[in-house]
């Protein structure tokens, strides 16, 4: 009988809190300052000095505890967690280890369209960051290491999964579900590539349904994508050794990218080696109920939300509505397009859903298309929603053509200029005076007699060669409609 494998992931997510300063100091908390310049005594450990809490971190903590459904702690505790490394000054760590701010969370993620996975969240709790050693500069390797301490101190929020994500596709569904949600909240910007958003997983291979195995911790993964192949890749290390008769060790394994493989960094620690006691200079944080009802009172609209309500009040499919909602800002350029579309489109008599349609293709397509060419977010994009929404209403009223829009779309998001100036200055107004278009068309049924006859003798697609010589010879300009109506009534009269 074949042997079946049992993996069980669970993710340790740690993310930057956007917060002006850093969590126990006025220092900034920003990126690329100048290496060890956002540093105080407060941050770099120095002899009696005391923490102060953010508050405004707490606030964007509990606001995260509620989104992701946690049972917040009326009573949270900071404590000490001591280990010694290079970039931690003050040789402990400010965490929370036995009254975090909230317990018992979950985030559902969608396998299937009609498949909903509930995963538990065990804990939340906020805690500072360490510094950043440096062991190249560029493509330089050092044969020393460098300490950069803008960076300890910043507050960090830990959010630790239980291990109920079973897959490598398990796990890139919730982070990508999880990091829409820290992002509809604004409290990250869970740029990866700052280090806003930080994932370690915990990975055990059992052949027993239910049952964990022993765990290794992996680490060193800065991407989604490189979550997914290191997952993967000790997934199947695990279940080889398993087939093999050899032990699996608890320890820490660090992702290589160019490798792709992980390497045993060290073996496990358990959380009495950190000796963990509560920070005697930082008072214990008490939250009343009405205190969070307002932050609740807060919240926006999340992604769930959001997707629910454009499929059924803007009839979208639920492939469009996820697009859409994959990014807030995103879904806000859609809704504010056809806002400012609707008002254009008064003296144009279509159906509304064929506004939510065409804006909802054209934001899909063409601008998420140039977006990610470009490798820009939308609010460094030229066009604004009233500019999309000129264009896609001059396609409405006939002004110009589907294909002109799209060379007339290039335009704008190379130049930021108005539609209706590139397409006056270009000459590009769609011809629909009949007599002009009828012209053009004899000289075309004279000059494709073949053609003719193949769709005088049945066959529909020859019609489609005349109409795209026609808007050759238009440069593109003619109404592709108007066209198609007056070949079809001369070819037969």
């Amino acid at each position: 009988m074949e042997m079946k494998f049992y993996p069980a992931i669970g993710l340790e997510v740690h993310v930057h809190l956007k917060t002006r300063t850093k969590l126990f100091c006025p220092c900034l908390n920003e990126f690329g300052a100048p290496p060890n310049t956002n540093i105080c005594p407060i941050c770099t450990g120095q002899p009696g000095v005391l923490p102060a809490i953010n508050k405004k971190a707490v606030e964007l903590a509990l606001r995260t505890a509620i989104a992701l459904n946690f049972k917040i702690s009326p009573h949270s505790v900071f404590a000490r967690k001591n280990y010694f490394y290079p970039d931690l000054p003050k040789n402990y760590q400010i965490s929370q280890y036995e009254l975090p701010l909230g317990r018992d969370g979950y985030l559902e993620i969608n396998l299937k369209e009609d498949i909903i996975k509930k995963i538990r969240i065990q804990r939340i709790h906020l805690e500072e960051d360490a510094g950043k050693l440096l062991h190249a500069i560029g493509s330089q390797e050092l044969p020393y290491s460098l300490v950069d301490f803008n960076r300890a101190g910043i507050p960090l929020l830990e959010i630790v999964t239980a291990p109920d994500i079973t897959s490598p596709e398990e796990a890139y569904l919730f982070l990508q579900e999880l990091k829409k949600i820290l992002q509809y909240l604004e409290v990250s910007d869970c740029d990866m590539e700052k280090g806003n958003l930080r994932c370690d997983a915990n990975v055990s291979v059992s052949t027993v349904e239910g049952k964990l195995g022993v765990k290794t911790e992996v680490k060193n993964m800065n991407s989604f994508k490189a979550i997914k192949e290191a997952l993967t890749y000790e997934i199947n290390r695990q279940i080889e050794l398993i087939k093999s008769g050899e032990e699996i060790i608890q320890e820490t394994r660090l992702w290589n990218d160019k490798t792709s493989s992980t390497s045993s960094m060290r073996t496990k620690e358990y959380a009495h080696d950190y000796r963990y006691f509560p920070e005697p200079d930082l008072p214990p944080m008490e939250f009343s109920e009405e205190f969070i009802e307002e932050i609740r009172k807060t919240l926006p609209e999340l992604p769930d939300a959001k997707l629910k309500r454009l499929m059924e009040f803007y009839k979208l499919s639920r492939y469009d509505a996820t697009v859409l909602t994959g990014d807030k800002n995103i879904a806000n350029f859609y809704e504010d397009t056809v806002k400012e579309l609707l008002l254009l489109s008064e003296k144009v008599n279509l159906p509304k859903e064929k506004i939510y349609e065409m804006t909802s293709n054209w934001i899909t397509t063409e601008l998420l298309g140039y977006l990610n060419k470009a490798g820009i977010e939308i609010k460094d994009c030229r066009i604004t929603p009233k500019m999309l929404a000129e264009l896609i209403s001059f396609i409405f009223d006939g002004t110009i053509s589907g294909k002109i829009a799209k060379a007339v779309f290039s335009e704008m998001c190379d130049t930021g200029e108005l539609p209706r100036n590139i397409i006056t200055k270009k000459g590009l107004i769609q011809i629909t005076d009949e007599d002009a278009l009828l012209e053009i068309i004899d000289e075309v049924i004279r000059e494709n007699p073949k053609a003719v006859e193949e769709y005088c003798g049945g066959k529909e697609k020859a019609l489609g060669a005349l109409v795209g010589a026609v808007m050759k010879k238009t440069a593109g300009k003619a109404n592709p409609q108007l066209v198609n109506k007056l070949l079809k009534e001369r070819i037969i009269k």
